[in-house]
């Protein structure tokens, strides 16, 4: 088999000096075209692989980013072993969560027992409190650029929490509605309690109001005035039909 010789230093940055590299190109049979890389030592010991040359230097030199075909250095890949072999930065848990996250338990006492086995049930998002506040001064107003009256409260819904009017408490209403699942009853705490400390007794789930007890005569007489109404909307629909 032919075979063409290229002899040539070691470039800077690569083997130390005196060491020679040659590349032999074949040129014939199935592999013609195809290079041969070997490495001469200044004693003139032929190199003909990656493992036999991290032998023959042994730990005088580290080789992990030396690349055996061109006799340079991948300075990326010394970049990428020092970023994450070599890092000083302390391992920190990269969370903010409020919930309960596993962590790693150490025990430095015998008679301490490790729970292996941790359950952590259903981790729900957070919800603010009287987040209905954040929209106190803003009113909406019809295509006339004229604000729409709030509707008023019946008298036994009373507002539960610090300075709740009753648009705050008609806004608490209609996310419930509009978000939960579970039946609207109101809250379960006192109202003193909770004026004097807001975080006491308040289900998140349920609107600012206090509990309320809806009778079937309040559903009925909430029927007849649905029921009213939809009379008078038929009878407009007809005089303008007219």
């Amino acid at each position: 088999m032919e075979s063409q010789r290229s002899t040539s230093k070691v470039a800077e940055g690569g083997l130390p000096s005196g060491w020679k590299r040659e590349e032999v190109v074949r040129k014939s049979g199935l592999s013609a075209g195809k290079t041969d890389v070997y490495y001469f030592s200044p004693d003139g010991k032929k190199i003909r692989s990656k493992p036999q040359l991290a032998r023959y230097i042994g730990e005088a030199l580290d080789l992990s980013a030396f690349d055996f075909r061109t006799g340079r250095l991948i300075y990326s890949a010394v970049r990428k072993r020092i970023r994450h072999d070599a890092s000083l930065i302390l391992p920190i848990r990269q969370t903010a969560s409020i919930f309960k996250q596993p962590v790693t338990v150490i025990r430095n006492r015998p008679e301490s027992q490790t729970k292996s086995d941790l359950k952590h049930g259903p981790q729900d998002p957070p919800k603010q409190l009287f987040w209905e506040k954040r929209l106190q001064g803003l009113q909406a107003r019809d295509s006339a650029d004229d604000p729409i009256q709030a509707m008023d409260l019946p008298r036994n819904m009373q507002p539960v929490g610090p300075e709740m009017t009753n648009e705050n408490v008609l806004q608490s209403i209609s996310a419930a509605l509009h978000l939960s699942n579970i039946p609207i009853t109101g809250q379960n705490g006192s109202k003193t309690s909770i004026q004097k400390n807001p975080g006491v007794n308040i289900d998140a789930n349920q609107p600012h109001i206090q509990q309320m007890l809806i009778h079937e005569e309040d559903i009925r007489r909430q029927e007849s005035k649905v029921t009213e109404a939809r009379l008078k909307l038929q009878d407009a629909l007809n005089t303008l039909a007219t």
